[in-house]
């Protein structure tokens, strides 16, 4: 089962969070994996979804807001888009663009940022929006101060959220078939609370930054977990092994319906809803073309097929006869 832990660090201006999904993990896979057109994402781009989908649950959890946390990554490289979206309530789905060959091995510059213009963006969409407000947005490049091409996600969501919040902060991702992990660990801001959502900046949060030796410590260790180590181990053993010499404060875990979950908005009844919009003169069309009608969710993958009769009765109202099969053929 998917989990969300967040802990604090007692006497110490420090917090953190692991986020282990599996079950909601293997739910977007195999819906992507089951499209017979597009077929199973390449693994370096499993990966990436998967890193993407943990720190999106981590960054979610991480802001008190009501709404959607939109994490997008997107450039010139033969993975034009990848997309990671997580509620308000943890539901979580996630989608790549794929448009090329990504061979194995094949890093984020590879994938995105082929030419130095891939860009990563993190909005946050309002549940319910004021007239006029538009989501908040912020966007970071894929290459450092130097133009150099950064090849670890984690890199940079670290540099996009020392710019938005101001606080130092220390992510480690990792994703494979089964799991998709990460650890954050932030500086707690002295003053208010944190602003990813475009609240003021304190100044003596930013003083702060980079000098904090509580924090520096803790990051050090964090920093110390392997990727096998977070995709392998419960969340009981790595918090033991990093931070046994320090005084944790542990909520309860977020786990079952309160928990990280995959949720997708598509449904036969919405894709139905949409083939009525169409009418029954193209319903009919596509038929006589090709013997079925398949819609398939641009997000998640999902297909949903109709054939001759299951069309009839998408146009058939409550009480009526259904009409025969010549009559959408």
């Amino acid at each position: 089962m998917s989990e969300l832990h967040k802990f604090l660090f007692d006497g110490l201006p420090v917090r953190g969070m692991i986020v282990r999904l599996t079950d909601a993990w293997t739910q977007i896979l195999a819906r992507r994996a089951g499209n017979t057109t597009s077929g199973a994402y390449p693994p370096p781009v499993r990966e990436l979804l998967g890193e993407m989908a943990a720190a999106g649950v981590l960054m979610q959890s991480n802001i008190k807001f009501n709404g959607a946390l939109v994490l997008q990554v997107f450039g010139d490289g033969p993975v034009k888009l990848a997309v990671a979206e997580v509620q308000s309530d943890l539901s979580l789905r996630a989608t790549a663009s794929v448009n090329g060959e990504v061979p194995d091995g094949a890093r984020l510059s590879d994938m995105v940022n082929v030419g130095g213009g891939g860009r990563c963006a993190i909005t946050l969409d309002p549940k319910d929006r004021l007239p006029g407000q538009q989501p908040y947005q912020g966007v970071v490049p894929l290459h450092g101060d130097h133009h150099e091409k950064i090849e670890k996600l984690s890199d940079v969501l670290q540099h996009y959220m020392l710019q938005s919040e101001q606080l130092d902060t220390i992510l480690v991702l990792a994703a494979d078939d089964q799991v998709a992990a990460g650890l954050l660990i932030q500086r707690m801001p002295i003053k208010g609370e944190g602003n990813l959502a475009g609240e003021l900046t304190h100044r003596e949060n930013e003083d702060q930054i980079g000098h904090n030796e509580d924090y520096n410590r803790i990051a050090t260790l964090a920093a110390s977990l392997t990727r096998d180590e977070l995709l392998g181990l419960d969340v009981d053993t790595i918090l033991r092994r990093l931070f046994w010499e320090e005084k944790l404060l542990r909520f309860v875990p977020h786990q079952g319906v309160d928990g990280p979950r995959f949720a997708c908005t598509c449904s036969r009844e919405r894709v139905s809803n949409m083939l009525r919009s169409l009418g029954v003169e193209e319903a009919e069309s596509i038929l006589a073309e090709r013997g079925d009608i398949e819609v398939a969710c641009e997000f998640c993958g999902q297909q949903y097929r109709y054939d001759a009769v299951d069309a009839a009765q998408i146009f058939t109202e409550p009480g009526k006869q259904l009409p025969g099969p010549s009559s959408v053929q």
